[in-house]
């Protein structure tokens, strides 16, 4: 089998035009803890199309369901990691997210494993899927 050709990187002015934002509030959403970009040795933020539909969920939170900040880490927190990285009880309770619980795991670097970047960890990627958001999503409401 061929190997995967890699993913395109767009800067993060293109992403903004794409979406019709400024390029700062991607960058505050990243400051949020929201949105991790892929940096380049000079600091320059790219992002891929897998990133797109979290961004387009982050967008719709804030402006249809006027969710703050601290309204979607709190969503991002009910999202169980410790069910997908399948974690002992003796783990848990040594990791920061859990004991916290009021922030993404991927804010306090928890879920990344030595050697891997919080931009492809699993948890941050099911973000968009996560049923706390969908639910959100459709009913129109805040916290449920």
């Amino acid at each position: 089998m061929p190997p995967a050709k890699p993913e395109r990187k767009i800067k993060i002015g293109s992403v903004a035009a794409h979406f019709n934002i400024s390029v700062d509030l991607l960058r505050l959403y990243e400051r949020e803890g929201l949105l991790i970009p892929i940096k380049s040795a000079k600091g320059t933020r790219y992002y891929t199309e897998r990133d797109y539909p979290w961004i387009e969920t982050l967008l719709k939170l804030v402006r249809d369901n006027r969710l703050n900040f601290a309204g979607i880490r709190h969503l991002l927190a009910l999202l169980p990691c410790w069910d997908v990285r399948h974690c002992q009880s003796d783990e848990r309770r040594q990791c920061p997210t859990a004991a916290q619980g009021s922030n993404p795991c991927w804010v306090n670097h928890a879920c990344c494993w030595p050697g891997k970047d919080c931009y492809e960890c699993e948890i941050y990627r099911a973000a968009p899927a996560c049923e706390n958001m969908r639910s959100v999503l459709l009913t129109g409401k805040g916290l449920v």
